[in-house]
């Protein structure tokens, strides 16, 4: 579906949002179970990042602090809360280890901020699991579109990016908007003027991918709690701008200084999906860093040993150089194991020497690992440089070159096009439910491991979502205590 001439963007994106009450194809829906479950195990396995200051336990005080009506619920305990306050605790824990879905060429992560907005408002609006479905769709559709509009072929890169927003946030927002407002039973109208709402409450900005900081772990949890609030008070009547995306104070002109594809946002709609073009994540680590794993797995496949690496040069695009590779010092050495997961040194060091789940997983980013001196070591004879060919090829896939010189004079080298889960190379569904089981059996015993991919698996068929995460409330902690 294509607007009509005349028809802004925020109208034509909840035309498209309404018609999907009436149906979605069958490839669209079953696409969500999966976006569900991994959502569902990314989240689990971030509870057991445990202490005072882990941005998670934070919010999940500060909302029970806030108080008001328990009508959803959140992810490994049983707590009850506001669907708002819902959202916020389940989108901080769905991006917390950073191993949430990406899309390209947006390069950014819609499924953990719509999912827990959508399933949030589903909760206590009672709705049947078939409306979360079409409303999850619906709202990861929308965020993958804004965040393509931002894709300058000229760059080879996002606008957001090149100006140090988070897109996942900025656009997450107004996906989880689109999402909030089909689940509480808006017309177009509503949808829209939730969305226009939306874009002046998406924020974000990604420093903390460089140098520190655990902010950036809340912001989809943020964007799902401010998609569900512009929901609601685009139900009580608060309006946005029709021209809220094009206009000349504009979402477009405010964050990318008016240089967007518009074509991106509509081309299509409703018959191509870039819901299904989304990936997932095999390692728990930034996107960014995932080509230079595959090919450090694939030369420790070919018999190469940490302990034999004189030293490494990883060659990736110019774009992610910024972010796994600078400044230097910090790579090599990083500030926290959350920090060490945007750090091309460090993920290459432990795809070399540690390695487990799908070939590198969270116990590489542990308090053990991240402090083992001989993996700092190693990390610390690892060059990142910019790679003419993975320039070229970025951003449409991540790709990386790694070569390296060893002790007894060889000299190995490995390219990779296209990582692992990415477009070329995407994760088969018995992978995916394997890094939900590697991921929830962490926190969950195998019986509700089990129970609650059958629930997730059934989620279309349910004529009611509430208690789909019953099987998930065993994970439960007690809350941190605060420091002395």
């Amino acid at each position: 579906m294509t607007g009509q001439a005349g028809t802004t963007i925020v109208s034509a994106l909840a035309e498209f949002a309404a018609d999907a009450r009436t149906g979605l194809p069958a490839p669209v829906m079953d696409d969500v179970t999966g976006r569900v479950l991994d959502m569902f195990g990314n989240g689990l396995a971030a509870l057991e990042l445990t202490g005072h200051d882990e941005p998670h336990e934070a919010v999940r005080r500060l909302a029970g602090r806030w108080g008001g009506a328990g009508e959803s619920s959140v992810l490994g305990h049983p707590l009850a809360l506001p669907a708002p306050s819902a959202a916020l605790v389940n989108g901080t824990l769905a991006h917390a280890l950073d191993f949430d879905d990406t899309h390209l060429p947006s390069v950014l992560h819609p499924s953990a901020s719509v999912v827990p907005a959508a399933l949030a408002v589903a909760e206590s609006a009672g709705v049947p699991g078939a409306a979360l479905c079409q409303a999850i769709a619906v709202g990861n559709e929308i965020t993958n579109r804004l965040g393509m509009a931002s894709y300058l072929p000229e760059l080879r890169n996002s606008l957001f990016f090149e100006k140090g927003w988070h897109a996942t946030s900025i656009c997450g927002t107004v996906g989880a908007a689109a999402a909030s407002a089909l689940l509480m039973d808006l017309d177009a109208g509503g949808v829209a003027a939730a969305m226009g709402i939306a874009a002046s409450m998406g924020a974000g900005v990604i420093e903390a991918n460089r140098t520190g900081g655990t902010v950036k772990r809340v912001h989809c949890g943020w964007a799902a709690h401010a998609g569900v609030v512009a929901a609601m008070m685009a139900a009580e009547g608060v309006t946005g701008p029709p021209t809220v995306f094009e206009g000349r104070f504009g979402f477009f002109q405010a964050f990318l200084d008016g240089r967007y594809d518009a074509a991106a946002i509509t081309d299509g709609l409703g018959d191509r999906w870039e819901l299904l073009r989304t990936v997932y994540k095999p390692y728990p680590s930034n996107h960014f860093t995932h080509p230079g794993i595959d090919a450090a797995l694939a030369l420790r496949a070919q018999g190469l040993r940490a302990e034999d690496v004189v030293e490494a040069e990883l060659g990736v695009a110019a774009a992610p150089l910024r972010t796994i590779g600078e400044p230097y010092e910090e790579k090599v050495r990083p500030r926290t194991p959350y920090h060490a997961k945007f750090s091309g040194p460090y993920t290459v060091a432990s795809a070399l020497a540690g390695g487990g789940g799908l070939g590198l997983h969270l116990d590489d980013f542990t308090e053990a690992a991240f402090r083992d001196e001989q993996r700092l070591a190693l990390a610390a004879r690892v060059r990142v440089v910019a790679d003419e060919v993975c320039t070229e090829e970025f951003p449409l896939a991540f790709s990386a070159v790694l070569r390296v010189r060893t002790k007894d004079g060889r000299r190995l080298e490995h390219r990779v096009h296209s990582s692992r889960g990415g477009p070329e190379h995407p994760l088969s569904m018995d992978e995916l439910e394997e890094k939900y089981r590697l991921n929830a059996s962490r926190v969950l015993p195998p019986e509700a491991v089990a129970a609650l991919a059958r629930q997730v698996r059934g989620l279309a068929a349910r004529d009611d979502v509430t208690g789909l995460l019953e099987p998930a409330l065993a994970a439960a902690r007690p809350p941190s205590p605060p420091p002395n």
